[in-house]
């Protein structure tokens, strides 16, 4: 198979105009701001673009309202690594010429449109996981962080949830736009109400209304926009299990294989990433990616964060927007990792102090489910 490494680049990201409590704006008032926005980002116009990439059918929805028909077209819907898998969807597109432009957007109303979630009693977790009381993304996540404990030691894995939601708040505080940016101590983190053992509030992610996304184009065109190319060298992908009973094992997930994919593309390993953004939807999710990743070794995820390392002037930048802890989580998060990502390795990230900074190469992985499928990229800075 001919290899698609550096065969594009993400060349434009933005966000959509709002954020948090937004009630007045639908989920594709979110996307077509994004998208708007991206495209001025990158220099380009709706006219450019000839594919489009997003999750769910609101794909022909946006294709619709901006008024733009793409000859190539993406609706997978995988949950929060939704987007990063779109990411090496687009490059093998791009690379076969079945588009130029690739454009792919995310936005949802998270927060103004909590209602309860509707079931199929056909599924099968509501036949064999919800009449036990699995029911919802904090009780499955859970489970898993309770075997990781086990397997681990609970008071070790507790203080190191901590570690990685104080020391994601610190980039926060740097963030005008984060949700959360009040200081936090490791008592205010241990204070927080509990949500599902051993969860405290301040290890789930927010629910916000919010829209982001980013743009991919040739090397040819990329070299001749507005921002330094930021180079997708290798992408995976993986899938697991859908419901948590079907999860081999509690304390790994297919990041390893979608890692493993993604390290053998781009020809690059773990040592060579000065960068990372990890999906947070809990602390526990971004603990055990760690070690997928090949950041840390199995049953120390948390060393990542712990010191400074990962803080704002450490040696190993980590989710240096906030993340889903403080920053923004709307549902599906993996957008913003590559929205942060392509700032930070373009060196856009202006206005935005304590954010930039100097590393070259950043490895992203989304995770979608329960903890059930993953993608990720590895990234280099022109």
């Amino acid at each position: 198979m001919t290899s698609t490494s550096k065969a594009a680049a993400i060349v434009g990201v933005a966000e959509s105009d709002e954020i948090g409590l937004v009630p007045h704006k639908s989920a594709l008032a979110h996307h077509a701001e994004a998208a708007h926005n991206a495209l001025e980002d990158a220099g380009l116009t709706r006219n450019d673009v000839d594919g489009l990439l997003t999750a769910g059918y609101v794909n022909y929805d946006l294709a619709d309202y901006l008024g733009i028909a793409p000859r190539y077209t993406d609706t997978t819907t995988v949950g929060g690594a939704s987007f990063v898998i779109h990411v090496g969807h687009a490059v093998n597109a791009i690379a076969n010429g079945l588009c130029e432009v690739a454009l792919i957007t995310h936005g949802q109303a998270g927060r103004s449109s909590r209602v309860p979630i509707p079931r199929d009693p056909n599924l099968p977790s509501a036949m064999y996981e919800m009449p036990y009381g699995m029911i919802g993304m904090p009780i499955n996540y859970s489970m898993a962080a309770t075997r990781y404990m086990h397997q681990y030691g609970e008071d070790r894995a507790r203080q190191a949830m901590a570690e990685i939601a104080v020391s994601t708040r610190k980039w926060a505080q740097l963030n005008p736009k984060a949700m959360m940016r009040d200081p936090m101590t490791f008592d205010d983190y241990h204070n927080s109400r509990w949500i599902a053992w051993p969860f405290h509030l301040l290890d789930c992610c927010l629910v916000t209304d919010h829209g982001a996304a980013v743009v991919l184009t040739t090397p040819e065109r990329a070299r001749s926009l507005r921002h330094r190319p930021v180079w997708i060298e290798g992408a995976g992908e993986a899938l697991s299990h859908m419901n948590m009973s079907q999860m081999e094992d509690f304390t790994a997930t297919s990041a390893r294989d979608s890692a493993a994919r993604a390290y053998s593309m781009a020809g690059m390993g773990p040592g060579e990433m000065e960068m990372a953004m990890i999906y947070d939807s809990f602390t526990y999710t971004a603990a055990v990616t760690a070690e997928m990743l090949g950041l840390t070794p199995r049953g120390e995820g948390a060393s990542l964060w712990a010191g400074d390392d990962a803080r704002p002037g450490g040696r190993f930048p980590v989710n240096t927007n906030g993340g889903g802890l403080s920053f923004s989580h709307s549902g599906m998060y993996g957008m913003m990792l590559l929205v942060e990502a392509q700032r930070q390795l373009a060196r856009s990230a202006v206005g935005l102090p304590g954010r930039q900074v100097e590393a070259r190469s950043a490895v992203v992985n989304g995770t979608g489910g329960s903890l059930s499928t993953t993608a990720t990229l590895v990234l280099t800075a022109d």
